[in-house]
């Protein structure tokens, strides 16, 4: 790894500090890609080498983990859609169900006293989601994702 390689690794940092500090304020791209000092596109795909996912499927895992640590406090499902930054309830269910395995209703209902046990640093290690990732060919020949 040369200078310019570990410059741009701080750079892209920087891009994920803003979208790890700023969630619930409206990011988009060109503006992550502002902060890390490089062209959208570019930014992009540098982004994605780095940390194995796009700046708006980062942006968004970090808005539903802030949603579900809301969710467990008992906060309700619009309440926590618009306090994260999500401006639209359907958009939100949907990536929440995605990225969680369930709805927000029924992560929501469901018991969260071990997490309540937890030490924070803890459980935000035990309750971060990860996202299930599927090739979308095979879902669309119908092969079940393993």
């Amino acid at each position: 790894m040369d200078q310019q390689d570990l410059a741009n690794l701080a750079h892209l940092r920087r891009a994920r500090d803003l979208i790890d500090r700023e969630y619930a304020r409206p990011l988009d791209v060109p503006t992550m890609a502002q902060r890390a000092l490089m062209s959208p596109g570019h930014f992009s795909r540098q982004f994605r080498a780095a940390y194995g996912e796009t700046p708006y499927s980062y942006l968004m895992t970090r808005r539903i983990e802030r949603a579900m640590a809301l969710l467990r406090a008992g906060m309700s499902v619009t309440d926590a859609c618009m306090t994260v930054g999500c401006t639209s309830l359907g958009s939100f269910s949907t990536r929440f169900t995605e990225i969680v395995g369930e709805t927000p209703s029924a992560y929501r209902s469901r018991e969260h006293s071990a997490v309540r046990a937890m030490p924070p640093c803890v459980a935000k290690v035990h309750t971060r989601p990860t996202r299930k990732r599927r090739v979308r060919n095979e879902e669309a020949a119908g092969v079940p994702a393993a």
